[in-house]
């Protein structure tokens, strides 16, 4: 498969308005009819179109024997997608949730991320775990977990987190064409779903013509000189919100890394030498995570230039079902607020 043309970027093709459930769902379209060996398996992914709408519509161009509703038995079927890509596919299984990784553990970790190298390289994994991620709709705490830290911890997978239409239309593809295993991770209140708003309305602007991004470039989302505020997900747009806010008072540089494996951390590092002070936002547990990791190498590569530090994180406890508890524990716009003028006291 040709990769697009380095001259057709975002900025130069067509675009059109969509949501990021249609996004990546051209994505997966578009690859599908360039090589017969892409297709999707997963819990509800046909009939149904995927819950969160990830694979809506596939079915009825590419039939039952492309897309592919499965048990529910998440060992059963990712161990299937992980000898089809051995076997030289390149599917797409979806895991309808992340918080669901347990169950199928032995096959994510110690199957698709490690083949390849138990193997000396001469077995390649090339496929896609798709998988819902986060909260912020009441389904409480076996179904709104993100998990950002415990993927990216595992080595031999790629992981990815797009934040927006444009992005994840653009990661999907660079996604199916890798070598490796690569965990898509889509938060839901992004979706662009009518019964869960997403931040920015249910669609924003998408290049018409494919495109990818490569894995490993952070995006500089709003330019500051006194704060680096550094997220992904969701919270790349309550840090804006929040940076929009404190417009005038304090200069908020936002940083939306998009993939976790491989991390940007020069894009990081940059922009914490500029600002010396350094705003980590993750919805996902505060104690031995994503947060940690980015202060660790901040200070491991810029320790002089630093001279604040705060993170805003979801609290070391199961998530609620109740709608306040939840809206308290989740990091909103206010907590990010509080976390950017504390580093600038």
């Amino acid at each position: 498969m040709a990769e697009a043309d380095e001259s057709e970027t975002a900025e130069t093709i067509d675009e059109r308005e969509t949501t990021m459930s249609r996004a990546m769902v051209s994505a997966i379209a578009s690859e599908m009819r360039d090589s017969d060996d892409v297709f999707v398996m997963g819990e509800d992914v046909a009939d149904y179109g995927g819950i969160f709408d990830s694979t809506e519509g596939l079915l009825e161009e590419f039939g039952r024997e492309k897309i592919m509703d499965v048990p529910i038995s998440e060992t059963g079927f990712i161990g299937a997608a992980v000898g089809a890509a051995q076997a030289g596919m390149r599917p797409i299984a979806e895991l309808m949730f992340a918080d669901f990784f347990g169950v199928g553990m032995d096959q994510i970790y110690n199957q698709m991320a490690k083949n390849t190298y138990m193997s000396g390289s001469t077995v390649n994994v090339p496929m896609v775990l798709m998988t819902a991620v986060g909260g912020t709709y009441n389904d409480a705490a076996q179904h709104s977990q993100t998990l950002y830290g415990t993927f990216a911890h595992l080595p031999g997978m790629k992981v990815v987190v797009p934040s927006t239409a444009a992005d994840a239309k653009g990661l999907m593809h660079t996604a199916i064409r890798d070598d490796d295993p690569v965990v898509y991770m889509f938060h839901k209140r992004l979706m662009g779903i009518g019964w869960m708003p997403a931040p920015d309305g249910p669609k924003t602007s998408v290049p018409e013509d494919d495109y990818t991004i490569d894995f490993g470039e952070a995006d500089v989302k709003r330019e500051g000189d006194d704060v680096t505020v550094v997220t992904l997900g969701l919270h790349v747009h309550r840090a804006l919100e929040a940076a929009a806010d404190l417009t005038g008072e304090i200069d908020v540089e936002v940083i939306d890394l998009r993939t976790l494996v491989p991390l940007d951390t020069e894009t990081v590092l940059e922009s914490v030498r500029k600002t010396g002070r350094l705003v980590v936002v993750d919805e996902d547990y505060h104690s031995f995570g994503l947060s940690g990791e980015i202060i660790a190498r901040a200070t491991e590569g810029a320790l002089a230039d630093l001279s604040a530090v705060r993170r805003v994180t979801m609290p070391d406890a199961p998530i609620p079902y109740a709608r306040p508890l939840e809206q308290a524990v989740n990091p909103g716009r206010e907590d990010i607020i509080e976390a950017v003028q504390a580093v600038t006291e």
